[in-house]
């Protein structure tokens, strides 16, 4: 999941059948379990990640398990979608398809899923959207603190201007950072205190905890908050590898020549520590090779 990107080509497999095919829309990002899914996944974390993709329904799905002479060759040795008998495999919700794979699936499904990488691709931009979950969760989070009559009423206010690295938390995080780490910018009114443990993750207290934070400019705050970039104990910038590598260049980033931006307290680290874990868009599968 940490891996989508706009763009990307989603086929959707489900009761044998491969029945739908789309493009998504967004990065992922953190949202939580969906109400509609029930008792479904009950053994799931309650906070899961989520990509937006738009699906076309194909008039004529197919069955893989009737195409393996095409597709068993295809398939990968690690995290294949399939068994070798065209069977889903257990516990496998979404995996990368080598591009042999893929082609075969988009010719065995002919000219309807032509059409709709077709139409991605010669469309002038992709039309992407904002994190839609991302919104209603921090509204949802906004909606229960305005009503949590055990929280008093400055505090409340003081929570709800966190969210926008305003007010309180960021008069907080001034008492540990002076400047935006990223490109040294120290006018106050030019930084924002962007949190380390996001807002809709956090307690009330972290919400308001200084070491909670970093004063960054908007362009920085933006990376940061969406998971394109994170920071290491020791400093070291860590870029996404999803992460659009003009976009960076043209915010003054190198993502061939990450910087160090320094040191961080031992509270800024536990927080860094679940923004790397559970924020920076970069795979446990690329963790996991580079081990």
């Amino acid at each position: 999941m940490r891996e989508v990107a706009p763009g990307d080509v989603v086929f959707s497999f489900a009761e044998t059948l491969i029945k739908a095919i789309g493009i998504a829309i967004s990065h992922a990002y953190e949202a939580p379990k969906p109400l509609e899914f029930g008792q479904a996944g009950a053994y799931w974390e309650k906070i899961g990640w989520r990509a937006d993709v738009r699906f076309a329904e194909l008039r004529l799905p197919i069955r893989p398990s009737e195409h393996m002479q095409v597709l068993r060759p295809r398939l990968p040795d690690l995290y294949s979608p399939l068994q070798a008998d065209g069977n889903g495999l257990q516990g496998v919700y979404l995996t990368r398809l080598p591009e042999p794979l893929a082609g075969a699936l988009v010719d065995l499904l002919g000219a309807e899923a032509r059409d709709v990488i077709r139409g991605h691709r010669a469309a002038e931009e992709l039309p992407l959207q904002p994190a839609l979950g991302l919104a209603e969760w921090e509204e949802h989070e906004m909606s229960r603190l305005r009503a949590d009559a055990s929280v008093p009423e400055t505090t409340r206010e003081a929570i709800v201007l966190a969210r926008r690295g305003q007010g309180t938390f960021k008069k907080n995080v001034m008492k540990i950072e002076r400047v935006c780490r990223m490109t040294g910018v120290s006018r106050e009114e030019h930084l924002r205190a962007s949190h380390c443990k996001p807002w809709r993750d956090a307690t009330n207290e972290e919400r308001l905890d200084g070491e909670n934070g970093l004063l960054l400019t908007p362009n920085a705050d933006h990376l940061f908050d969406r998971g394109f970039i994170g920071f290491d104990d020791n400093g070291d910038v860590l870029v996404s590898p999803v992460a659009h590598v003009d976009s960076l260049t043209r915010m003054g980033l190198n993502p061939a020549r990450p910087k160090n931006v320094g040191r961080f307290s031992q509270g800024q680290r536990r927080y860094l520590e679940f923004h790397r874990e559970s924020v920076l868009l970069r795979s446990r599968f690329l963790e996991d090779l580079e081990r």
